[in-house]
């Protein structure tokens, strides 16, 4: 060892690192899970939509405010989970790719919802029903329209 201690810094260099890693994944994972814990409510499962002519408005914005977007939820508020706010049509469109207008297996919404993306949404919640996924899938082919 250099009588500088370069050699004792280099060797802390790796370690520090490590729990520099370690850190940063503690605090992915706690704000991942942190959501969870602020869920209340009954849930969406009452919302049934129609085989056409799906209305954001009356069936898609009211899923999502019952299960993604309430209060303390993952995708609301300033600082929303995956930059994903999910509490306006607007805040729903603002990133591309995430509703595809016309194109529900383009659309990242539908591909997380159905669980061929990992992982599946809504996250520490049951899945919608099956109804609600073919609903979603239905307004997408329809246009993802705001109405």
């Amino acid at each position: 060892m250099r009588s500088d201690g370069h050699q004792a810094r280099h060797a802390a260099g790796p370690l520090f690192r490590g729990s520099l890693l370690v850190g940063i994944a503690l605090t992915a994972l706690a704000s991942l899970y942190s959501c969870k814990d602020n869920l209340t409510g009954a849930g969406p499962f009452d919302i049934v939509f129609p085989d056409s002519n799906i209305s954001y408005n009356s069936l898609i914005q009211p899923l999502f405010d019952k299960g993604c977007a309430l209060a303390g939820g993952c995708h609301a508020g300033d600082e929303p989970a995956a930059d994903l706010g999910l509490e306006s049509y607007q805040r729903l469109t603002d990133r591309v790719g995430i509703v595809v207008p016309g194109l529900p297996d383009e659309s990242l919404l539908q591909l997380r919802i159905e669980g061929r993306i990992e992982p599946r949404m809504p996250l520490f919640r049951p899945a919608l029903t099956d109804n609600q996924i073919q609903g979603i899938r239905r307004w997408i082919l329809e246009g993802a329209l705001n109405n």
